[in-house]
């Protein structure tokens, strides 16, 4: 099969259930979840070798962006014909994680500038790149029936990939660096492995 059709030369595209211009909301909203998706990738490529576990998550999420992608190109009427792929498990999931690597992370209770390791960095990336989705899926939203738990995904996958990005930093031994505001130096934490052990241990007492 050959990898160009010349059929979208004119600037239209295939979509489920017909053809739509390339300019249209609809293919800029699933072709930024493709954009997410391929900072994804980097964000694996950059991996350490030891982060097997992490390595997998992404892997399935890049499956689940394929997901996401989907829904959002059905033609309106066509939902009932194909059925959806993201699911709120999928969400639930999320969560979980987010929820884990919170734990492990030190606390924050400030804003951090993005950054860190080379995967940590690409995650940070992909963690905009998903906002910018999700704010072009609201808009597609007012504008046609989309399947409701699109939105939420991508909500949630922006807090994991923040979440994950802080936690890939923490093993590596990066540490946080703080906003400091307009005109200030910004500045790492000082004695920041006593700042891990009081925060292990509260979150430990609690």
């Amino acid at each position: 099969m050959r990898l160009y059709t010349r059929t979208g030369d004119a600037g239209q595209t295939s979509i489920v259930g017909g053809r739509i211009s390339k300019a249209s909301l609809k293919v800029e909203a699933y072709g930024t979840v493709d954009e997410a998706n391929s900072f994804l990738g980097l964000a694996i490529a950059h991996l350490p070798q030891g982060e097997t576990a992490l390595r997998d998550e992404l892997t399935l999420i890049q499956h689940q962006l394929f997901d996401c992608g989907s829904d959002l190109s059905l033609k309106p009427g066509w939902e009932t014909k194909m059925g959806y792929k993201v699911t709120q498990e999928m969400i639930t999931q999320l969560e979980k994680r987010i929820d884990a690597y919170q734990q492990e992370a030190p606390e924050l209770n400030c804003f951090i500038l993005p950054g860190g390791t080379v995967a940590a960095a690409y995650l940070h990336v992909a963690r905009t790149v998903v906002r910018r989705a999700e704010r072009l899926t609201v808009r597609l939203a007012k504008e046609e029936q989309l399947n409701p738990w699109v939105l939420p995904y991508l909500n949630r996958l922006s807090d994991y990939l923040f979440a994950a990005a802080r936690v890939l930093n923490f093993r590596a031994g990066y540490q946080d660096i703080r906003y400091a505001g307009s005109g200030s130096t910004p500045h790492q934490d000082h004695d920041q492995n006593d700042v891990e052990r009081k925060n292990h241990n509260e979150r430990n007492d609690a």
